[in-house]
């Protein structure tokens, strides 16, 4: 009996020691992301001499270059940003551009990879071993469901994707998480399908057609283009404001009661100018009664409205939330029963001793 209770007991602390692995693994596996600070607002960069483009690219955020002040080929390129050439603006960028770069070029690798083609990587930091970074066919990165997963690929001599060849996701993960410092000089190939923002200390060059979800930013070099595409996610733009007031729909009985959004025509103050009206039927803000109607009953929520009970409205009590989605409390709280259980069950045998 006692062994049967000792052989649980060990099972047990098993389970715990592989849970606590399993959970710090997951914390050391997570990588920050690169700050780029006013280059995010760019989608194309250069140093010097030159940006020339040929064709018909498309680039929907800023083009910029500094030292150099040279931007050819827009029209019949098309520019959705402004072009920034030599000024305070492209100056700052290429400033905050080689912050980036260091901080991408000096981050622990997690992995060692010249060929990506045909490969499958989790989020991590990953190093050609001073080769060159090559992708032919599909790169596949995937996310594991957490939206934050960041890659950075750290090419210690240049890049180079063939005709063709393509990034994509898995499992979640996002274009903006996706890094490629490249110590040398970067070439997308012909009709190359690529993700992410290309740190380059030399050069940038897409061939014919090439696809960017991303950036390509040049401290140093020319960046060259012929009827490529640019698709500069917005993942730096600031998050929309969500009001914690509610919706002035549902506070129409309440006069000059805190809301957000638009009120009833009533109760918008009245010009100077207006005509008074001689109607004897009140309006209804005139008229709401002080104890609104319908405040015993919650409000519809219309499908895409946010669900959650108004703030500062009579009769509502609010309450602070226990829930959590960390996953790390439940397994620190499993972690102490289990340990709890089996250190109960090693003792017992010892008492009757």
């Amino acid at each position: 009996m006692n062994k049967s209770k000792s052989f649980v007991a060990m099972v047990i602390i098993a389970l715990i020691i592989a849970i606590g692995a399993m959970a710090g693994q997951t914390a050391n596996a997570a990588t920050p992301t690169v700050g780029l600070g006013t280059a995010a607002s760019f989608s194309v960069l250069a140093g010097t001499p030159a940006i020339t483009n040929t064709g018909a690219t498309t680039i929907d955020r800023d083009v910029g270059i500094s030292p150099g002040a040279s931007v050819t080929g827009f029209p019949p390129g098309i520019v959705g940003g402004t072009i920034h050439k030599a000024d305070a603006v492209a100056l700052q960028a290429q400033a905050d551009l080689t912050v980036a770069y260091l901080d991408a070029a000096g981050r622990p690798v997690t992995a060692n990879h010249t060929a990506l083609g045909g490969l499958t990587l989790v989020g991590g930091v990953y190093n050609s071993g001073g080769a060159t970074l090559a992708l032919t066919g599909t790169l596949t990165l995937d996310g594991q469901n957490d939206p934050n997963s960041v890659w950075i690929f750290q090419g210690t001599s240049d890049l180079v994707t063939a005709s063709m060849s393509s990034v994509s996701f898995i499992r979640g993960g996002s274009p903006c998480n996706v890094f490629w410092q490249v110590t040398s000089s970067a070439t997308l190939g012909s009709g190359s399908s690529f993700v992410g923002t290309i740190l380059a200390l030399m050069s940038i060059t897409l061939a014919d057609g090439v696809t960017v979800n991303g950036r390509a930013l040049s401290r140093n070099g020319t960046v060259t283009l012929i009827n490529d595409q640019f698709i500069t996610s917005t993942c730096n733009a600031a998050p929309p404001v969500v009001s914690t007031l509610p919706p002035c729909a549902w506070m129409a009985n309440i006069p000059n009661a805190p809301c957000a959004g638009t009120r009833l025509t009533a109760a918008t103050p009245v010009s100077a100018t207006a005509t008074p009206s001689t109607s004897a039927t009140p309006t209804a803000a005139s008229v709401a009664s002080a104890t609104p109607t319908a405040a015993p009953r919650a409000p519809t929520v219309a499908p895409g409205a946010v669900g959650t009970p108004p703030a500062n409205v009579a009769g509502l009590q609010s309450l602070p939330s226990t829930s959590t989605n960390d996953p790390s409390g439940l397994l620190a709280t499993l972690g102490v029963a289990l340990t709890g259980f089996g250190i109960l069950l090693l003792t017992r045998p010892i008492r009757h001793l």
